[in-house]
Formats: structure tokens, C-alpha cells, sequence
């Protein structure tokens, strides 16, 4: 339930640790004595009671199996916050930090905010292809360093109203692009210049039918080995944009859709256009189905895998994976302590499905993703299918954050409102952009 987009939530957050935090020391050197007494401070961002609750039972877990090591909690922390800390340092910062934007990854990891995990690693044995999916190592290090783990996971799929369906005489959710479309257009009721219904909304406001989230059905390339932008040179992004234009298109066009997403209500409230009926299809996270629930929603909600390009129908089941990373605070003093917990937090099976049943997020690792702890129904199953899937991906680090991805977005807007008559002169434009961008921060 606090998962922002995270292109977004991460904008000041970017430009901030961009500029103040690059050139930060390296860490000191892990020379603590972990089997003596000492207190770590550990920051998350959790803020629901439920969350924090899930938080406090895996902390106590924790320091049951090590009770020389205390740790004291801080929660509701930002990036923002974060950076400032571990910019001042002394003996207020924390020594374990998570967050929930992923997009900064390559900016705690090249500024060195974040301490490199991979000593840490190597001492414990830990072997990252058996403990983790591919996407979720991914999304934790930048260049080959990796300053950050798992913490928990998100993966997108397709919810949809199963009573409108079975009204519309509709018996399976769709697997590809062109079965979604003439989905979306037979479930699509115009009244007037709005809509009593609308199949999907595919504008790229409609909360999370976003450029990363709908991209990821291409399985693209956002950079090349040489940190590029290549958005051009990749069909994939070109290929998207056609795909959720034509839709646009289709459905009445931009404008009227835009009006219709005027009146939806707020994206993590009751009003929630898909609560409502408003919309059909939705693309969204594994906690839509509890804050669905919360809201009372009272028709038969589907889960299924967002459909694939027609071109690679053998791909289905694949979706957009993001999620809360933790790491190491470099200025900490007390990093082998800090260690100890952000092990025990990110590979202990059982602290990793205990976490997962008490916040309702996919697990992080492999071995707990086949727990028989684990509290699943139908609808959730689905999302751990996705997590697993082997061509499920997400958007790469780079050292500006999440930045190339809202240039990126802020193309798409323009593309979709019908104000880009040359696709391809576009995204070499947003390219170069993108790449001026990176350069500022190398």
C-alpha cells in the first residue's frame, strides 16, 4: 500500500543525491566486533500500523536469534531524509536503510551512500543466483557493484472485473495485445462525450499504466552496455508507443479520455476507478487485491498476467518487477552488526515469508517465492507466478536515478496527445536528451 510509482515518487529524490551526495567517502572499513553488545539503528519507509507491525515481529525474530545486537526502529523515511543523513553522518544516521525506490539504486551505488555488499557477501557464502530472481539482482547493484538487496517484491499484472465480463460474455482474461484491445474496446460504453464504462484506461496519467509498466511486455532495452540511451535503436519502445496510441485512439482518443480520468477518485482510496466500475481492465500491483477487499468492492475481481505482443505469445506470463531495497549505511561504524540484520532480513526464508504474509508483497527470494508458509490465494498466486517468470524484467539503474525514465514518460505524453509527427526523430531526440543528462553526472 505504499508503493508510489516509483519513476515519480524518486524526482527530487534524484536530482538531490545527484548533486550532494556524489564524491561521499568510501565506506569505512567493517572492523566491529559482532559478538560483542551494540545497538544498530535501522530506517524504513513503512508507515501503516500493519506495516510497522510486520516490521516490529521481524525485528524481535531478529534479535531473538542475536540478542547481543539491538536494534532501534525508525520509520515513515524518505529518500530524501536518507540522503540527508548519510550526508551529515555522526551518530544519528542509521546503519541500515531501505527504500522503496529502486530508480535510485545507481545513484546510492556510484556516490557511495550505500556500502558495497560484496565482501559481505563472499564471507557469508551467499550464492546470488540461487537466492534471488534475476530481475531482483538487477535492480539491487549498478555496474557490477552491488550497494544494495531485496527487500520484499512488486509485480505487476492484469486485474479485471469478472462480473462484466461474464456480462459481456467474455470467458478468459487476454494473453495478447490484440485479444487486450478488442477486449477493452467491446467493455468500453460511450455515453455522450464520457463513458458509463471504459475497457481500460490507456493513457499513460491513468495511474499505473505507465511507459516502465506497459514497456515491460517487450522485454526492451533502456541503455546500452556503454550506458547509452537506446530508445531508438531498440524496436521495442517504438513498437509500445504505437500499441498504446492506437488504443488511445480506439477508445475515443485522448482528450476524451483525459476527461473521463478527471473524475476518477484517488489511486490508493475507496474510489479507486477500478473499485467503482469505472474501468474494466486495470494494470496494477500485488496489494490491489487487500485495498481492494478494504474498499468493499463487491464484483469478482481476476488477477492475471498483463497480455504480451502478439509476437511473443510464448512470453506470456512475464510482467514489470520493482521493489524495497536495503542496504548498508557507508558512514556506519557498525557495519558487520548492520550486516547481520540486513542478511537475516533479506535470506532468512523464514523472516522473508513471515514479512511477506504481514505486508502483502511478494517474497524476494526464491526459496520463500515456494514456501508452504506462505498465505496465498488465487489472486496472489498469480503474482508469484510472475515474479518467477523467467523474462519478467524491470527498469536498469543508472546514476541520475529514475531520471531517463521520466524523460523517457515525458515523450510518451506528448506521443500520446498526438503532438509527435515523426516517432522515430522523437525518441532519438529524447536519446540525446537522456544522454546529456547522464553526462552531467559522470
Amino acid at each position: 500500500m505504499q508503493r508510489l510509482n516509483r519513476a515519480v515518487i524518486g524526482t527530487a529524490a534524484v536530482a538531490l543525491l545527484a548533486t550532494a551526495c556524489t564524491g561521499t567517502s568510501e565506506a569505512p572499513k567493517a572492523n566491529d566486533d559482532v559478538t560483542k553488545d551494540v545497538t544498530i539503528t535501522f530506517w524504513h519507509g513503512w508507515s501503516a500500523p500493519s506495516e510497522a507491525a510486520a516490521i516490529t515481529a521481524n525485528i524481535k525474530a531478529f534479535e531473538a536469534k542475536h540478542p547481543n545486537i539491538k536494534v532501534k526502529v525508525v520509520g515513515n523515511i524518505n529518500d530524501d531524509k536518507i540522503k540527508q543523513a548519510l550526508r551529515a553522518g555522526g551518530p544519528n544516521s542509521p546503519d541500515v536503510v531501505s527504500s522503496f525506490t529502486t530508480d535510485n539504486v545507481g545513484t546510492f551505488c556510484t556516490s557511495n551512500v550505500f556500502a558495497d555488499l560484496k565482501p559481505f557477501l563472499d564471507k557469508s557464502g551467499i550464492d546470488m543466483d540461487k537466492t534471488f530472481p534475476k530481475a531482483l539482482q538487477d535492480y539491487t547493484q549498478y555496474q557490477g557493484k552491488r550497494c544494495a538487496l531485496p527487500l520484499l517484491n512488486d509485480a505487476y499484472g492484469l486485474y479485471y472485473n469478472k462480473d462484466a465480463f461474464k456480462a459481456a460474455g467474455i470467458t478468459a482474461p487476454p494473453k495478447t495485445m490484440s485479444e487486450f484491445d478488442k477486449i477493452a474496446k467491446q467493455l468500453t460504453k460511450e455515453k455522450g462525450d464520457t463513458y458509463s464504462q471504459l475497457g481500460f484506461m490507456p493513457n499513460f496519467h491513468g495511474y499505473e499504466s505507465t511507459t516502465s509498466h506497459f514497456a515491460a511486455q517487450w522485454n526492451p532495452t533502456y541503455l546500452t552496455p556503454e550506458g547509452k540511451s537506446n530508445l531508438a535503436a531498440d524496436p521495442a519502445f517504438a513498437s509500445m508507443l504505437k500499441w498504446q496510441k492506437n488504443l488511445v485512439d480506439s477508445l475515443g482518443g485522448y482528450a476524451k479520455l483525459e476527461k473521463y480520468r478527471a473524475t476518477f477518485g484517488d489511486e490508493w482510496g475507496a474510489k479507486n476507478p477500478f473499485h467503482t466500475g469505472q474501468t474494466v481492465m486495470s494494470i496494477d500491483g500485488e496489494w490491489r487485491l487487500g485495498m481492494a477487499k478494504e474498499a468493499g468492492v463487491k464484483f469478482d475481481i481476476g488477477v492475471a498476467p498483463f497480455p504480451v505482443p502478439d509476437d511473443q505469445a510464448d512470453s506470456y506470463g512475464k510482467g514489470y518487477l520493482a521493489g524495497t531495497i536495503i542496504g548498508i549505511a557507508s558512514p556506519s561504524t557498525k557495519q558487520n552488526a548492520a550486516w547481520e540484520l540486513v542478511k537475516y532480513m533479506t535470506t532468512d526464508t523464514e523472516a522473508v515469508v513471515n514479512f511477506s504474509n504481514g505486508i502483502h508483497n511478494v517474497p524476494s527470494t526464491l526459496d520463500a517465492l515456494k514456501s508452504p508458509n506462505l498465505k496465498v490465494d488465487e489472486g496472489f498466486k498469480t503474482f508469484l507466478e510472475i515474479a518467477q517468470h523467467p523474462k519478467s524484467n524491470t527498469t536498469p539503474a543508472s546514476p541520475n536515478g529514475g531520471a531517463y525514465q521520466l524523460t523517457f514518460q515525458d515523450f510518451a505524453f506528448q506521443h500520446e496527445a498526438g503532438k509527435v509527427p515523426d516517432l522515430a526523430a522523437g525518441l532519438k531526440k529524447t536519446d540525446e536528451q537522456i544522454d546529456k543528462d547522464l553526462a552531467q553526472v559522470k
